[in-house]
């Protein structure tokens, strides 16, 4: 068969690529080939609109022990001989075609990022997003979804700790599902993703290998369409029991110290793996494709070398010592095959019962090589202009209390601020630990790293109303918060891994919002000193009316050198003092205030200023490390009011408050104006507290004092925290379950 222009179209490649192609082979590439490179250089897997940015961000630096993009994961010091490894990838396409094995596979894939380096997994976060929850495309959606996590998690045994979750119209078709996964590994025992030494062999262990997935990364990188349920052989399907046992016999493998190398099969599987790791080592391989264990007969060279069947990995060893390799996969009872063997011409040679399939020069297919890069044109949006044509002074302040009050109450049942217990209680956040910390109540989940005399706080974050008002901005609040998070809980926030979720970026304003939100990122993680170990991006996250709201979502671990600093959001006792760090504003712009309540779509973004917001943060660190407060909760979605209450329902404690401020009613308690923290102070500690905020030239105020259970504002009897926590904890069921 003679391959055209057409055929490589047809596999989501452009004229100018197909031309590029020819060019690197010297010659037209077969039909395997042509599949090798339309995967390999697809979006989501060459990074080809997005690397020029990327590498702006702060890379190196800190704690960090390989740069940002060296391995599948980051890898950060926490001191006694210890590492984390952390990072945060999209399964979003997948997701909305088959949500459940979509998110479990998710799930999946980012444990084996995690373990594929020597690192145990002990945590797991994931950031959501959705349509409106009232519609039940929805409504089938997050079940299959939050099932898929669970699931996944809660079989595989490791603890789904953090995490969140936001309803907006313009993710109905498009909903995104980024995973996160946090693990610890001993000093000396990590492992690389690299081919090295001539002749050494290469070893497939893991699940056997079908047709599901075939194409996973090129259909990563196109719009999904209502017709996209057609491309249902994309989705993964994910079996977490046999990647427990995965884990446990890769690490076991490591002690033989026979393995060269490793790399877990992802996106584009088995092409993807050799290839990566061949290139970093500067090396080839020979692959007898027959060899790879199949649980399809007959299986073509190009469906084996896309297939993204999952719980698989690819391993090199040391010539001579293949037994050894053999004996702890058998041990395990899993697959494992030695499949071919590193070559020294950085020719990747894939071979089907003695046929020669595909020739390809391994450095020309990775990220980094000879992938092409580009750089796209972009533009203003549009849209800023409403954004930047909003004031204030065209909505109506609040008047009276009793309006006040009825705000409140409506407030709290946004699903974007509701308590999220009926996705959580699927989650088992206590499941292959001994961790008493992780289910206290704090902005940011505390593990205990057992092992290593230290916890680790961790989070995911990112605001996309934000982004869509000001992608700068919006992205420097997104990293911002989830720093905020970390210092709230007595940690020290010590890395980032981003996940960007955009549009598509052959669209200017689409690029436009990324390019925004990589720069103030960047700006972000530089004033934190929290360098970027890596991350994913994920384009073409679109629906039939337009792009997703841009969502750079923000993975951070902190540290906790003593797990006695960690701090709690709630209050503690009766007649403890509760004080405002940081400056109201008058300020509604991108609330769910002005945005559920009020029905106002453009608004610009909360007011935010980087160098106050590293101020306020310092001296909450401060006030944590010297004992000063007994409870800390930052101030994010459904404003102060909001936070005030949160911080009751763990021990049903209200509070009395006052609003004293000369900002507007509604922008003092529902504005979410950024780089504010609400405390609570004991009666004892007071003069203490004041000197120190006093020092540090921040502002503060104070607000009124915690009750036994009543709540009152401003003077009115608003009853009692009960009665707030029964509509805060049930609004999300109700929904689901159409309760008016």
């Amino acid at each position: 068969m003679e391959i055209t222009v057409k055929h490589a179209e047809e596999l989501r490649l452009t004229a100018e690529e197909f031309e590029l192609i020819k060019v690197k082979l010297g010659r037209t590439p077969n039909f395997t080939e042509l599949c090798i490179f339309s995967a390999m250089w697809s979006e989501h897997c060459s990074y080809k609109n997005s690397i020029k940015w990327l590498k702006t961000l702060p890379r190196d630096g800190g704690r960090m022990l390989v740069a940002a993009g060296e391995e599948n994961a980051g890898l950060m010091d926490i001191g006694n001989d210890y590492g984390v490894v952390f990072k945060i990838e999209s399964h979003n396409h997948p997701s909305a075609i088959e949500p459940f094995q979509g998110a479990a596979t998710g799930v999946g894939g980012i444990q084996r990022d995690i373990f594929t380096m020597g690192a145990r997994p002990i945590a797991s976060l994931n950031s959501l997003r959705f349509g409106k929850l009232n519609d039940k495309k929805t409504q089938r959606l997050l079940a299959g979804v939050v099932h898929g996590i669970g699931h996944y998690g809660n079989c595989f045994g490791v603890p789904t700790v953090a995490g969140e979750i936001y309803f907006e119209d313009c993710y109905h078709t498009n909903p995104l599902v980024n995973a996160m996964s946090v693990g610890i590994v001993k000093a000396g025992k990590t492992v690389s993703a690299i081919a090295e030494g001539k002749g050494n062999p290469v070893f497939f262990v893991g699940s056997a290998t079908g047709k599901d997935g075939i194409g996973g990364a090129s259909f990563a990188s196109a719009n999904i369409t209502e017709e996209s349920t057609e491309e249902l052989p994309a989705v993964q399907v994910g079996d977490p029991f046999q990647e427990k046992k995965l884990l446990e016999a890769c690490l076991e493998v490591l002690e033989t110290n026979a393995v060269v190398g490793m790399q877990d099969m992802g996106a584009a599987g088995i092409i993807c793996s050799t290839a990566e790791m061949s290139a970093k080592g500067g090396v080839g391989m020979h692959i007898d494709l027959e060899k790879v264990p199949t649980r399809q007969s007959n299986m073509k060279a190009w469906e084996l070398l896309l297939s993204e069947s999952q719980e698989r990995m690819l391993l090199v060893a040391k010539k001579g010592e293949e037994q050894a390799i053999l004996d702890v996969f058998e041990k395990w009872d899993l697959p494992c095959s030695e499949i071919g063997y590193v070559t020294d011409d950085g020719i990747l040679n894939f071979y089907l019962n003695g046929e020669l399939e595909a020739a390809v020069p391994a450095e020309e297919l990775v990220l980094g090589g000879g992938a092409p890069v580009y750089s796209r044109a972009y533009s203003e949006p549009e849209y800023l202009k409403k954004v930047d044509a909003f004031s204030i002074e065209t909505v109506e302040d609040i008047k009276e209390n009793a309006g006040l009050k009825s705000v409140a109450e409506q407030i709290i049942q946004i699903p974007n601020i509701a308590n999220k217990r009926w996705v959580t209680v699927q989650y088992d956040s206590m499941v292959g630990t001994a961790n008493t910390q992780t289910n206290a109540p704090s902005d940011a989940a505390v593990v205990i790293a057992k092992g290593t005399g230290k916890a680790l706080a961790m989070t995911t974050d990112c605001n996309s109303k934000y982004v869509f008002a000001n992608p700068f901005v919006g992205a420097q609040i997104a990293v911002a918060e989830a720093a905020r998070n970390i210092v709230c809980s007595g940690g020290e926030p010590i890395g980032v891994t981003n996940c960007l979720n955009f549009g598509n970026p052959y669209n200017p304003e689409v690029y436009y919002q990324f390019v925004k939100s990589v720069e103030g990122m960047g700006a972000a993680c530089r004033k934190f000193n929290t360098p970027v170990t890596g991350g994913n991006v994920s384009f073409y996250n679109q629906n039939p009316t337009g792009p997703v709201y841009p969502t750079p979502t923000i993975g951070m671990v902190g540290i906790l050198d003593d797990i006695e600093n960690k701090m709690t959001l709630d209050y503690k006792q009766s007649g403890d003092v509760i004080y405002l760090i940081g400056e109201s504003k008058n300020d509604i712009g991108s609330s769910e205030y002005i945005h559920k309540i009020k029905g106002v779509e453009y608004s610009n973004v909360p007011a935010f200023d980087l160098e106050e917001e590293f101020a306020v943060q310092q001296v909450v660190a401060s006030l944590i490390k010297n004992q000063l407060i007994q409870s800390a909760h930052d101030i994010s979605e459904g404003g102060l009011m909001t936070t005030l209450l949160e911080k009751g329902f763990n021990r049903d404690l209200g509070f009395e408050v006052e609003n004293k401020s000369s900002v507007r009613k509604d922008a003092f308690w529902f504005g979410e104006a950024q780089s504010r923290v609400v405390v609570s102070v004991a009666v004892d500690k007071l003069a203490a507290f004041e000197a120190e905020m006093s020092n540090a030239k921040i502002s503060f105020s104070k607000l009124g004092a915690v009750t036994s259970g009543e709540i009152k504002v401003d003077g009115e009897n608003w009853n009692s925290i009960r009665d707030w926590e029964c509509k805060y904890d049930t609004a999300i069921e109700n929904i689901i379950n159409g309760v008016k």
